[in-house]
Parts: C-alpha cells; sequence; structure tokens
C-alpha cells in the first residue's frame, strides 16, 4: 500500500484523513484486494485508489505475474534476485501515486519498502528512492513531491515490534506469494514473516498451512 500525506510530518493519528493507494495484478490480486479494504475499514481511511495495471502481467518475467512460472519455495531461493522479484514494479507503483499526489496536493508518499534481511529486490535500495525523488522533483508541476520510506532500514523484526506498538491490524495483513485461502509459510515472503514474528518474540496472527521456520 502506498500512502499519499498532505501533512508535513507522519503523524499516526492523521492516517484515516489520508489517502491510500493500492496497485494491482499479480498472482494474488484477489486476495490482497480484500486486505487493502479490510485494513480501509478498520483504520477509517476512506479516500481509496484502487489501480489495476495490466503492463505487468503481460509483460512477465516473474512468478508473481506470470503464472507459467511456479513461486519457489524459500529454500530453493539462491543469492541472486529471486523469480519473484517483479522487473521494474515499484516505478509503476510510485507513478500512479506521484500523479494522483499531484490531484490531490499532497506532499509525501509513504511506502513500505525495507532493504534489511528482504528478497534482495533491487527496487527496495535507499538509492532506487533517492533517484525517484530526483526524477519527481524534474518531472512534476511544483517538484515537491517526497517519497518517504520510514522503514527501509529496520529489520523486519524491528518492523513487527514498532507495528505491534502502534495497533497494526497484522492480522488483516496477507504476505504469501502462491495462496488466497491460506498463507503457504514455504515462500519467502511468509518465510521472512514467520522468522521476524518469532525474532520479535510475537505470534503472527493469520493462519499458515505449513509454519516451520529455521532459526
Amino acid at each position: 500500500m502506498l500512502w499519499c500525506c498532505s501533512a508535513e510530518a507522519w503523524i499516526p493519528a492523521s492516517v484515516p484523513h489520508s489517502p491510500w493507494l493500492t496497485p494491482m495484478r499479480q498472482r494474488t490480486e484477489g486476495r490482497e484486494r480484500r486486505s487493502f479494504a479490510a485494513i480501509c475499514d478498520r483504520l477509517g481511511i476512506h479516500d481509496r485508489l484502487l489501480v489495476r495495471n495490466e503492463a505487468l502481467r503481460a509483460i512477465g518475467g516473474s512468478a508473481l505475474t506470470d503464472e507459467n512460472i511456479a513461486v519457489p519455495e524459500s529454500q530453493a531461493i539462491g543469492h541472486d534476485i529471486p523469480v519473484t522479484y517483479v522487473p521494474f514494479r515499484n516505478a509503476h507503483f510510485l507513478s500512479v501515486a506521484v500523479s494522483w499526489a499531484e490531484v490531490l496536493g499532497a506532499k509525501k508518499i509513504y511506502i513500505g519498502a525495507v532493504e534489511q534481511d528482504s528478497s534482495g529486490y533491487p527496487d527496495c535500495r535507499p538509492a532506487y528512492y533517492q533517484a525517484f525523488n530526483e526524477v519527481i522533483k524534474a518531472g512534476t508541476k511544483e517538484g515537491g513531491i517526497q517519497i518517504v520510506t520510514p522503514l527501509i532500514a529496520m529489520r523486519k523484526a524491528e518492523i513487527v515490534r514498532l507495528g505491534l506498538e502502534l495497533g497494526a491490524p497484522f492480522d488483516l495483513t496477507w504476505s504469501c506469494y502462491s495462496r488466497e485461502d491460506r498463507v503457504c509459510g514455504v515462500c519467502d515472503s511468509c518465510v521472512l514473516r514467520l522468522r521476524a514474528f518469532k525474532e520479535a518474540g510475537a505470534a503472527d496472527p493469520i493462519s499458515y498451512v505449513q509454519t516451520a521456520v529455521a532459526g
């Protein structure tokens, strides 16, 4: 999800007054859409933009957008960028968010990208967002919109602890790459999430098909 905020400061209490955007078009699109709606409902967010990007599925090249490419289990992924990487996906998301921010007059766009202990996607690196902010300066009417990545330097266990402190609706979120009924517990996203909750000393509130995670 992307959060467009018109305020200069990131104040959790202002969330219900800020619009949320979620771009779609991948394997678990339907389930993620339901999570998006449920989270917005619980937080009282009324201004929402749901965008379907057909280009990502047409281009393919990822297990998340091409049904002919299997989603690998976490242990099958080596040190290279995994096949679950969607080529330049975050640029598509952010472009829509920047366009919407210009219309709304929003000054900041928040995205929950994480570089630490993640899957190694190149569009989750700090340098990527620094460069994108330069593009925004050059390519928008006033150049005053900024992409903000408050979680990018945090480890996932730290994010879980922070989320618990803030009352984040973890029970409504969906991280699984492969299933829409119950989270699989073996894809890279599930394993990273399970490990984060374990390291945070907390129980993940969603139900997994498998939950074996190495320490």
